[in-house]
């Protein structure tokens, strides 16, 4: 993504990149054309301004039709670049969901994630804990497919020049 900016706008200035998406997922990424504005856009997912949709399908059949899952996740130091749910020293990881449709063993479900963990989707789907039920195409914590089923749908944020809220929305292919 960085070189693909960098070529498309080769004046703009700064880090570029201000949140990252799993290589896998597809969808909204926010990019900053300039030093200021990235750190005016950094400064609104640090403090959680940012409002974050993802819609998924997932393996199996989800039972309550939205809920809040709160797994506090590390990295797994003998198989990176997996993530672990630990009590102990794992940081804060918080996903609100939305059942849109069940069909077929399959649930499609909107995620709302709170916190911006690494693969934080992810093991909140297929932990036992959370959901218990993997994103469809997960290669780490679920089954490979031709592609993982988490889309970026839609990003909400202030914008950093005319401080009005803005929103971006593009639908998944799946």
């Amino acid at each position: 993504v960085f070189e693909r900016i960098r070529a498309r706008y080769p004046d703009a200035t700064g880090p570029l990149i201000v949140h990252r998406l799993d290589q896998s997922t597809s969808g909204l990424m926010l990019i900053a054309l300039n030093k200021d504005t990235h750190k005016k856009l950094q400064r609104q997912f640090l403090r959680r301004k940012v409002h974050k949709e993802y819609v998924s399908v997932l393996e199996g059949m989800i039972d309550p039709k939205e809920g809040r899952i709160e797994l506090p996740l590390r990295v797994d130091l003998d198989d990176r670049p997996r993530q672990v749910v630990c009590e102990e020293y794992g940081k804060e990881a918080i996903t609100e969901f939305k059942v849109i449709q069940r069909e077929n063993g399959r649930t499609r479900i909107l995620f709302y994630p709170k916190t911006g963990r690494t693969h934080q989707l992810r093991v909140h789907s297929a932990h036992h804990e959370g959901l218990n039920a993997p994103i469809f195409g997960d290669d780490l914590y679920g089954n490979r497919d031709r592609r993982l089923h988490l889309h970026a749908r839609s990003i909400s944020f202030q914008h950093p020049v005319t401080k009005s809220i803005v929103s971006f929305t593009i639908e998944p292919d799946f």
